[in-house]
């Protein structure tokens, strides 16, 4: 198979969906690769690092998605790059549709077949691609949260773990999943009085295991977390609904009772977002403030580490993309019902129900 890398162009996104190593175990097995020209200098990777494992250098996004039966990214196509798409097309990449009906819309227009790295499943019902990012952005969320609590940055002026006869902030992290123990275990590092919220009570009791006194866990219900709100100086929004637009979990009523310069972090926004204030930052500038607390949206987060997040997302994506170039897609997903699962949109309609019914488009069931 032939098999395409571009440039990712989103705002400041330098992570790659293949590296020099991916590269090589498909040229290995056999495959073509054929990389946009600097696709990989984000990560400190230049062309001579791809050509040296096999592959071949592209002058642009369009020689690659004309050269190429399956396009591997990292982030959602952008408007530019979905009017590359044919039919013949295999994409796969992290895609969140949930909260982009324009982008849904357009990939069906093009008929491509379009897989998402976020609703590929495993054995254990768990989310094997969308893992090491929401890793990265949990552990990130509670460095960004310190940051941004300093003074000069708008924030309260305290240090989340605070010293000797001082008292450490407190930190709400709602959703106890993999970006949310991500958060706690780095918060905890940090000596922050943290408590997680969930729904799940075999998840609390799991959280409560795992951490022992370090944390608190509470039943998020709606007055457990106006209660933290109130309460907390940092509020990580770490919830997953998958594939589906994330619930909001804080309202604006409830952002008024916070203390002023608090912080609030949205590891969701990808999936619309878990707070009623939020809305989609970048890098560029990525924070906004609404009524007097700090909100940080950035909806590529892990991108800010682009080195250790293309890394890791390489070593769980490459099994997958190995089996879609050996097989194709759907060869591919007749022989895995995980890989089956991260179908998104095929043959011009919404494949995934949750998607779908939250973008109010047809839905069409793929039957392999």
């Amino acid at each position: 198979m032939r098999i395409g890398v571009p440039k990712e162009i989103k705002n400041h996104e330098y992570r790659v969906g293949l590296t020099p190593a991916s590269v090589a175990e498909l040229v290995a097995a056999g495959h073509e690769v054929l990389v946009e020209t600097q696709a990989g200098m984000g990560i400190d990777f230049a062309d001579e690092a791809y050509t040296k494992v096999g592959a071949r250098i592209a002058p642009d996004a369009a020689a690659v998605f004309a050269g190429s039966d399956m396009i591997v990214k990292v982030k959602e196509p952008q408007k530019q790059e979905i009017a590359l798409l044919e039919p013949r097309h295999t994409l796969f990449t992290y895609l969140h549709l949930a909260a982009d009906k324009p982008q849904a819309e357009g990939l069906m227009a093009s008929g491509a077949t379009c897989i998402a790295y976020e609703t590929v499943t495993s054995n254990s019902g768990a989310l094997p691609l969308l893992k090491p990012m929401s890793e990265v952005a949990g552990r990130m969320s509670i460095q960004v949260a310190s940051h941004y609590l300093e003074k000069e940055q708008g924030g309260r002026g305290e240090l989340l773990g605070g010293v000797p006869g001082v008292a450490p902030c407190k930190i709400a992290i709602l959703g106890g999943g993999v970006s949310g123990i991500n958060a706690a275990q780095m918060a905890v590092g940090q000596r922050a009085d943290v408590t997680i919220y969930d729904i799940n009570n075999e998840r609390l009791a799991e959280l409560d295991m795992h951490f022992g006194s370090q944390i608190k866990t509470a039943y998020a219900s709606k007055a457990a977390i106006a209660e933290a709100v109130a309460r907390s100086q940092v509020v990580i929004g770490a919830v997953l609904v998958p594939g589906a637009a994330a619930p909001k979990l804080v309202t604006r009523d409830m952002l008024k009772t916070m203390m002023r310069g608090s912080v609030l972090v949205d590891i969701a926004i990808d999936q619309g977002g878990c707070f009623e204030t939020s809305k989609a930052t970048t890098h560029d500038d990525p924070v906004y403030e609404v009524d007097g607390v700090i909100h940080y949206c950035v909806a590529n987060m892990p991108g800010a580490v682009a080195r250790t997040s293309a890394f890791a997302l390489n070593n769980a994506t490459l099994p997958f993309v190995l089996k879609l170039a050996n097989h194709g897609a759907e060869g591919a997903m007749k022989a895995d019902r995980h890989l089956a699962n991260g179908l998104n949109v095929y043959k011009g309609k919404i494949a995934f129900k949750a998607v779908a019914d939250d973008l109010d488009l047809p839905y069409e069931a793929w039957t392999g």
